[in-house]
C-alpha cells in the first residue's frame, strides 16, 4: 500500500490534515495522511521500507519537535521535513536551520541543534501558498538528491528525459496516457506540435520506456542537413560514391541498427528523398550511396515535425502515402499557452536543472509568475527555458518581480505586484482553479480592465461540466454526482454548451 506513496502528512488536527491532502493531490503527488498517533502504530512505523518517500509534512502537536524529528530520521534517514502552522516561539536555531537549508545544505552549522534540524527544508502556515508549496517540493528534492548516497532508491529517472512533461494539466497527462499505451509497441510515431513544446523529449522518452533501451537512439534534424547531403547522413555511402568521399562511411539507420531513429522536423524533407524514406519504411530494407548492397534497417522509426502535413499534402510538398506511413500513432504536443497552468511547475524544474547544473540559480515572486502566465509564449518551452537562464544570470541568486522582467513579459501593472494576485479575463479561469484549491475561502479578484461577468461564468461552467464528464468516463449519473446537480439539469447544460461526453 505504500509503493507509490511520495507525502506522508502527520497531524492530529484532522481538517488541517484533509486541507493539506487536497492541496498535493491537486499537485499531482500520491500523499498519505494519519494523525501523529496512528503515524507511531509499528506497522506504520515498519511499512515505509522501500525508501520511496520524498517528503513529510508535520503538523503542530504536543509532543517535542525534536522528538518527532528523531523518529522521522528512524523511519527513513534523510527524510526532508515541512513544519505546518508551528508557534511563531520555535528556538531560533529552526529559522537558522530553515535559512541554511534553503540557502546550502553544506552552510547548516555542525552544532548539535543544527543537526536535528537539518531535515527541516520549510515552515508554512496555513492556508499555504500554491507557489510556496511547489517551491518546497523542489527544495525537497533538491534535498534528497544532495543525500542520495544515502538512499537505496530502486529507480532512477533521466533529467533530460521529463524536462517538458512537467505538469498536471489534462493536455500533458493526455499525452502521457499516449505514450504509455505506445512505448512497447514496434510502431511508428508521429508527434506534432510547435516549435519548444518537446518533441524530442516525448521522443526520447518512447525509446527508453521500450523494448530496444538498450540500443541506440539516433535524433536527425532533416531540415538542417543540405538536401543534396542528406540521402548520404541517412543511409551513408561507399568510398568514390561522390566528390570528396575519400572512405566508405555509415549512415543514421545503421548507427540505430536495433534501436530507434528519430526524423525531426519530417516535413522539411524533400520530395526525392521522401520516395526513398518510404521505401525503406515499407521494405526495411535500405543501400548506401553509390553501393549495390543491401542493408536491413531494424530500427523503430519516430517523426515529429511543427508543419500541418495535411495542408502540404494538397499543396503537393509532402507525399500521401509516406503521412499515412508515418502517422501510424499521432501525439500531439500541446502549445504551452494551452496549459498555462503547468508554468509554475516547468519554471521550478527549469530552475532546478540550473542548479543541478550549477549554471546559477533564480526566483520569480507571485506577481511575476502571473505575469507570466499572460503571456502567449511563441516559443513555448523553449522560450520559457531561455527567459530562467537570462533571469539567472542577470539577477543571480536574487528573487525576480515584474519590473525584472523584459518588457514584452509584464502584463501585471508594478503599483499591483504587491498582491500579484490579479490576471486578464482570458487566463482567469485557469489560474482561479489553482487559487480556489488553495485556499477555498478566498475571494476571486476582479482584474484591473474589467471582465464579461456572464461570459466568465459561462466559461467557468462549461469547462467544470466538461472535466466532471472526462472523469466520469461519458456516464451523466456520475458527473451529476460530482457536480452535485440533477442529471435532467447536466443534460440540459450538455446540449446547451454542445459538450462531449466521450
Amino acid at each position: 500500500m505504500w509503493e507509490e506513496t511520495r507525502i506522508v502528512i502527520v497531524d492530529s488536527d484532522e481538517r488541517r490534515r484533509q486541507d493539506l491532502q487536497l492541496i498535493f493531490d491537486f499537485i499531482g503527488e500520491p500523499v498519505k495522511s494519519m494523525s501523529y498517533q496512528a503515524w507511531l502504530d509499528p506497522e506504520v512505523q515498519s511499512a515505509n521500507d522501500n525508501g520511496n518517500l520524498t517528503l513529510l509534512v508535520l503538523g503542530d502537536d504536543p509532543q517535542p519537535l525534536s522528538e518527532r524529528l528523531a523518529i522521522a530520521q528512524q523511519w527513513q534517514n534523510h527524510l526532508p521535513v515541512i513544519l505546518v502552522d508551528h508557534p511563531n516561539t520555535l528556538p531560533s536555531t529552526v529559522a537558522g536551520a530553515l535559512t541554511a537549508v534553503q540557502l546550502s545544505d553544506e552552510s547548516i552549522d555542525n552544532s548539535l541543534d543544527a543537526e536535528s534540524l537539518r531535515p527541516v527544508i520549510s515552515q508554512i502556515q496555513m492556508p499555504p501558498n500554491y507557489a510556496r508549496v511547489v517551491d518546497d517540493l523542489h527544495r525537497a528534492q533538491v534535498y534528497r538528491e544532495q543525500h542520495s548516497a544515502l538512499f537505496n532508491r530502486s529507480q532512477h529517472r533521466d533529467p533530460q528525459l521529463f524536462r517538458s512533461l512537467v505538469g498536471t494539466s489534462r493536455k500533458v497527462q493526455q499525452v502521457r496516457e499516449l505514450m504509455g499505451q505506445v512505448a512497447d509497441k514496434e510502431v511508428t510515431v508521429l508527434i506534432t506540435g510547435e516549435s519548444g513544446t518537446g518533441k524530442e523529449v516525448v521522443a526520447r522518452n518512447l525509446h527508453y520506456h521500450s523494448s530496444r533501451r538498450e540500443q541506440p537512439f539516433v535524433p536527425v534534424n532533416c531540415g538542417a542537413i543540405p538536401p543534396e547531403l542528406l540521402e548520404s547522413e541517412l543511409f551513408g555511402h561507399e568510398k568514390g560514391a561522390f566528390t570528396g568521399a575519400i572512405s566508405s562511411r555509415a549512415g543514421r539507420f545503421e548507427m540505430a541498427q536495433g534501436g530507434t531513429l528519430f526524423l525531426d522536423e519530417i516535413g522539411d524533407m524533400p520530395l526525392n528523398m521522401q520516395v526513398k524514406i518510404l521505401r525503406a519504411l515499407q521494405e526495411r530494407t535500405f543501400e548506401r550511396v553509390g553501393g549495390n548492397k543491401t542493408y536491413h534497417a531494424d530500427v523503430r522509426i519516430i517523426a515529429a515535425t511543427h508543419k500541418n502535413l495535411e495542408i502540404m499534402i494538397e499543396s503537393g510538398d509532402f507525399r500521401e502515402d509516406l503521412y499515412y506511413r508515418l502517422n501510424v500513432f499521432p501525439i500531439e504536443m500541446p502549445a504551452l499557452r494551452e496549459r498555462v497552468e503547468d508554468l509554475p511547475l516547468l519554471l521550478n524544474e527549469l530552475i532546478s536543472r540550473l542548479e543541478n547544473e550549477q549554471r546559477g540559480s533564480i526566483r520569480f515572486n507571485s506577481a511575476a509568475i502571473m505575469s507570466l502566465c499572460q503571456h502567449n509564449w511563441a516559443g513555448n518551452v523553449r522560450e520559457l527555458a531561455n527567459l530562467v537562464e537570462r533571469m539567472a544570470i542577470m539577477y543571480p541568486y536574487g528573487v525576480a518581480g515584474v519590473k525584472d522582467l523584459p518588457a514584452k513579459f509584464r502584463y501585471v501593472e508594478e503599483a499591483n505586484e504587491v498582491e500579484g494576485e490579479e490576471a486578464s479575463s482570458q487566463h482567469l479561469a485557469a489560474l482561479q482553479a489553482v487559487a480556489n484549491i488553495v485556499n477555498v475561502d478566498a475571494k476571486p479578484l476582479l482584474p484591473h480592465e474589467g471582465i464579461d461577468l456572464k461570459a466568465y461564468i459561462a466559461s467557468l461552467e462549461q469547462n467544470l461540466i466538461q472535466q466532471a464528464l472526462d472523469d466520469a468516463n461519458g456516464v451523466v449519473a456520475r458527473a451529476a454526482d460530482k457536480l452535485q446537480i440533477r442529471r435532467t439539469t447536466l443534460v440540459e447544460k450538455i446540449r446547451k454548451y454542445d459538450l462531449s461526453r466521450a
